[in-house]
Formats: structure tokens, C-alpha cells, sequence
């Protein structure tokens, strides 16, 4: 078993393999954010054209169904129920119309689903918290050397250790 570096676990690290551990440790960590970004963002996209579809499609059918559905649903009424034919046309376009609001109301949920979206906004918020925490990041304490060692045997540890 070994360390992300790749040294054996148990063995001490220089003050150098950890920092360099640490580093490669936050860019991925960086990395995995800026991916995490891009991931929301096409999130927000695809709601966005889905709203965006649903009002087109709304229009659309409203523009280039009101004459052919007006004609057959103002005579089907007529047959039904013997009335006026402007009174049936009139229910004809109100049908029409009913079901374009639908369509446009659709539209408006999807749109203020993409509006609350708000997936880079968390991210940036996740990135400055990490980096609030590791800018009060504290070094974990050494322990005491013991008094029977003298300066030559601490010069002799920290030259076989850089």
C-alpha cells in the first residue's frame, strides 16, 4: 500500500512530498469543480431551450392551426348543436387560444426552472469556501524534540531528509 505520491505508508514525508501532494490535491480538486460548473451550465442550457421550444411550439400551433381548426371545430359545433356560425367560430378561436396558454404556461415553468438554476453560482460559492478554509489552514504541530538530543543530531535529521 502506498501513498498518493506514491511513497510507502508509515514512512515520514518531506515537508516537500506533502506540499506537492497537496498542490496536486487542489488542482484536481479545482478541476473536478470547474467540471461540476460546466455540468450545471448545460443543465440551465437544456431547461432554457426546452422553455425556449415550448413558446415556439405554442406560437406555431397557434399561427398555423387557427384556420384549418377554426373551419372544422365551428362546423362541428354547428352540426351539434344547430347554432349561429359566428357563434361557432367564436368557440372555435377561444379553443385555439386555450390551448396556446397552456402551451405558453408550460413555457413559464421551464423558464423559471432554468432562471433558478443557478449551478456556477454554487460552484463559485464551493471554490470560495475551500479556499476560506485552506487560507485558515494551520500546520499540523511537530512534537517536542527530546532534551538528550543536541543540535548536531537535528542538523544530521534535517540534511538526510531534503
Amino acid at each position: 500500500m502506498s501513498a498518493p505520491d506514491g511513497s510507502p505508508v508509515g514512512t515520514e514525508r518531506s515537508i516537500g512530498q506533502l506540499f506537492a501532494s497537496a498542490t496536486t490535491e487542489l488542482s484536481a480538486l479545482v478541476h473536478d469543480e470547474i467540471a461540476l460548473a460546466k455540468a450545471q451550465l448545460k443543465q440551465d442550457v437544456k431547461r432554457g431551450a426546452t422553455s425556449g421550444g415550448a413558446f415556439t411550439l405554442a406560437g406555431v400551433l397557434l399561427v398555423f392551426s387557427l384556420p384549418m381548426l377554426n373551419f372544422a371545430l365551428a362546423y362541428g359545433i354547428r352540426t351539434w348543436s344547430h347554432w349561429n356560425l359566428a357563434i361557432c367560430f367564436l368557440l372555435s378561436f377561444a379553443a385555439n387560444v386555450l390551448v396556446a396558454v397552456v402551451l405558453a404556461l408550460i413555457g413559464v415553468v421551464f423558464a423559471k426552472k432554468a432562471k433558478k438554476g443557478r449551478g456556477p453560482q454554487k460552484v463559485a460559492a464551493s471554490v470560495k469556501q475551500t479556499a476560506g478554509v485552506l487560507q485558515k489552514a494551520k500546520p499540523h504541530p511537530r512534537p517536542e524534540l527530546p532534551q538528550d538530543r543536541g543540535p548536531e543530531a537535528v542538523e544530521a535529521v534535517a540534511r538526510s531528509s531534503s
